[in-house]
């Protein structure tokens, strides 16, 4: 554990890309993961099979861009421990049927038992297309190389 809080900012940024990226769940949506302090972006290349049957992208899309953005700006200030989604609130305000979905993590606020953080949703042409805002709990689960935390 010591290791993991004595590293660098940088280090901890690209250990948390590369376990995001190495989560099953992203096999499926490929997204990309940009990590800083206190923040992040994330892209999601839109395909017909995210669409809903009225013809564009499903609002699980637009969640899961908010919300794994949000969370890893979140982790981004937490070395050594996971943090944990405990709310999260989702406005969609117009859909997407192609090109790139980039969703703009920051932290609100960072308290000593939650983070709070937001992201907001835009597609190519820079128009907002969803916001969220959720509660981060820090947790006891530690960040290590089993769970792809590592360079």
């Amino acid at each position: 554990m010591s290791e993991t809080r004595n590293q660098t900012s940088t280090e901890h940024y690209r250990k948390l890309e590369n376990m995001y990226q190495g989560a099953p769940v992203n096999v499926y949506f490929k997204p990309s993961l940009t990590i800083g302090k206190g923040t992040s972006e994330l892209k999601i290349e839109i395909r017909e099979d995210f669409f809903h049957a009225a013809g564009a992208t499903h609002g699980v899309v637009y969640f899961k861009a908010a919300d794994d953005a949000a969370f890893f700006a979140a982790n981004s200030l937490v070395k050594g421990n996971f943090v944990l989604t405990s709310t999260f609130h989702l406005t969609l305000l117009r859909p997407i049927q192609s090109g790139v979905l980039t969703a703009k993590g920051s932290v609100i606020q960072n308290a000593t038992h939650q983070i709070i953080a937001e992201s907001i949703l835009v597609d190519e042409k820079g128009r907002e297309i969803g916001r969220g805002i959720g509660n981060f709990a820090k947790s006891t689960i530690p960040l290590t190389p089993e769970i792809g935390y590592r360079l």
